[in-house]
């Protein structure tokens, strides 16, 4: 008995639309989220600013404004809370910076000023170290923070959180920003 292994023009195909439309839209949606895959956020120091000095006996902390570059490379606009940055000097907490909640807009940079204090009591216990680090013009600094908030994608909102730790020397005279190192993890909660 012999087999036919020809194909036979003679069969329908039944096409069901609504498997074709589910496939195109998965299809669809796999190439947006591909293209669309969070990024983790910049964050450059400008500059530090001294703005005043507030006498705290038998010490003196220091205000400061830090100015920071701040870069969204993500696809959607971001909202985020209120949150304090940590800094910290020879592995001490030294001071902190409050950064204010706001947004930032898809694809895009801007700058953001943060208001800070340095304790002068806590630089007082590293006497030693800072007045070598003022000899030299080289003061290493370490900040932390983690930035809570959503993300927008049409009408889904999606938590997330970014780490940031920074390592930045300065010349402790003029204020000046020599390098910086920044790495920064995002973290993405799907509801």
């Amino acid at each position: 008995m012999e087999q036919n292994t020809e194909p036979t023009m003679d069969r329908k195909v039944n096409w069901n639309w609504v498997s074709a439309i589910v496939g195109a839209a998965t299809a669809t949606t796999t190439a947006a989220i591909i293209y669309a895959k969070p990024k983790d956020p910049t964050f450059h120091v400008i500059s530090i600013s001294l703005t005043s000095f507030k006498l705290s006996i038998p010490v003196l902390d220091a205000d400061f404004i830090l100015t920071v570059h701040v870069t969204n490379p993500n696809i959607v606009p971001i909202n985020y809370s209120p949150t304090t940055m940590s800094i910290f000097y020879d592995g001490s907490l030294l001071g902190s910076a409050l950064v204010e909640a706001g947004s930032q807009p898809a694809k895009s940079c801007q700058v953001i000023k943060l208001a800070g204090r340095l304790s002068g009591l806590e630089l007082a216990h590293h006497a030693k170290k800072f007045l070598a680090d003022v000899a030299k013009r080289e003061m290493e600094l370490d900040a932390a923070v983690d930035i809570q908030g959503t993300a927008k994608v049409l009408c889904w909102s999606h938590g997330f959180k970014v780490h940031v730790d920074s390592h930045i020397v300065v010349d402790p005279v003029f204020l000046d920003v020599i390098e910086q190192e920044n790495k920064s993890q995002l973290q993405l909660f799907v509801d």
